[in-house]
């Protein structure tokens, strides 16, 4: 079982940079694709962006060009950088992780990302 903790979030303007960051402890975090996930209020939870266990990528059309996503296997830590902000990025960013053998998911706790003038 994989333990999650985000960090980064917070307030920034629009047209800001934000870089979250999701530190994985308690299993081999290379077995792990990982994602990123938000969810605004009223609405569903959402996927941002997905990075697999050979670091292949993909993303959500609204953050296509704006969002990266990456890892470091060596710090057992997946960032999402976030660049170009808008006020429809506001959410909280939840980073999950599912295990590449049992398929089972874990959920971090979440971080708020607000972005507003």
């Amino acid at each position: 079982q994989v333990q999650l903790v985000e960090s980064g979030g917070g307030l920034v303007q629009p047209g800001g940079s934000l870089r979250l960051s999701c530190a994985a402890s308690g299993s081999i975090f290379s077995l792990y694709h990982m994602g990123w996930y938000r969810q605004a209020p009223g609405n569903q939870r959402e996927l941002v962006a997905r990075i697999t266990t050979t670091g292949s990528t993909s993303y959500a059309d609204p953050v296509k060009g704006r969002f990266t996503i990456s890892r470091d296997n060596a710090k057992n830590t997946v960032y999402l950088q976030m660049n170009s902000l808008k006020p429809e990025d506001t959410a909280v960013y939840y980073c999950n992780g599912r295990n590449l053998m049992t398929r089972n998911e874990y959920w971090g706790q979440g971080t708020q990302v607000t972005v507003s003038s």
